[in-house]
């Protein structure tokens, strides 16, 4: 894909679905738990890459830097965006490249209004380290009913993605950026009776995901065609080989979902039927 030629005309909506295993993430695919991620998916399918990074502050600082997760595959990967820096061998002929320190300035130096939507606890602007991933954005948002511990954090997501959306005038090309912390624990909060965080109630959270995103991708659709990526930021280990969490390093934490994707755009009569 040349994401230079959707620059302008495009909105980009890149979504972290944050702890998400690869493996969770194909099983709920092949139940049927995930509708509304399957219609998105290119063949129907999660492609199963690699992470930059074991845990979320590290992972997105490289996502931001160009670096995002890799093809399952041996070989130098082209990406799809990069910063300009001697030796880059990984920048092919479609790579989007960027004169600056971010991909996120990068958008908002040609034009985008960049949105930063928090979840998990490097977004939560309570402190310094907590404000330098959202702070590489226009807007930022975070409170309590966005984080882990909150049964409706998707819902409450979506909503004040939407609400900064409405606020915008349609000609205003958007960068818009969620990391979802449903996934991460405490999951089993979204299996009632559950006490401890497994594959199972991350299913479970997953499934719960799928069913609030469809108001977020309408309204992104009713502004202007979209670019989408949707991926994990990384894994975590729930007892395998007694490895437990995530920050190290074992295949259940390296092995994340991906989907890269186009939408077109929509007007108001074509959402409702969506």
């Amino acid at each position: 894909m040349n994401v230079d030629r959707l620059i302008g005309t495009h909105d980009f909506l890149f979504i972290t679905l944050d702890t998400l295993r690869y493996d969770v993430a194909e099983a709920c695919l092949e139940k049927g738990l995930t509708p509304n991620l399957a219609r998105l998916l290119p063949d129907g399918k999660w492609e199963r890459r690699h992470t930059p990074a074991s845990f979320t502050y590290a992972a997105h600082q490289a996502f931001f830097a160009g670096f995002l997760p890799t093809l399952d595959l041996p070989g130098k990967q082209p990406r799809l965006f990069a910063l300009n820096f001697a030796g880059s061998e990984t920048t092919g002929e479609n790579t989007c490249v960027f004169e600056t320190a971010d991909i996120i300035t990068g958008f908002a130096d040609r034009a985008y209004h960049t949105i930063c939507i928090g979840g998990v606890g490097f977004f939560n602007k309570q402190n310094a380290l907590g404000n330098v991933l959202p702070g590489m954005f226009t807007e930022s948002h975070w409170d309590t009913s966005l984080g882990v511990t909150d049964v409706d954090s998707t819902e409450n997501q979506v909503r004040i993605a939407i609400d900064c959306l409405a606020k915008l005038p349609r000609s205003q090309r958007v960068f818009l950026f969620i990391n979802i912390s449903a996934l991460h624990q405490p999951n089993c909060i979204f299996l009632p009776g559950e006490t401890v965080d497994s594959t199972i109630t991350q299913a479970a959270a997953l499934a719960y995901v799928d069913r609030h995103l469809p108001p977020l991708f309408q309204a992104m659709q009713q502004r202007a065609p979209v670019m989408g990526i949707i991926c994990s930021d990384h894994g975590t280990a729930y007892g395998e080989d007694d490895y437990h969490g995530h920050r190290l390093s074992h295949p259940v934490v390296w092995n994340v979902p991906y989907a890269e994707f186009v939408l077109p755009r929509i007007d108001r009569s074509q959402a409702n039927t969506l």
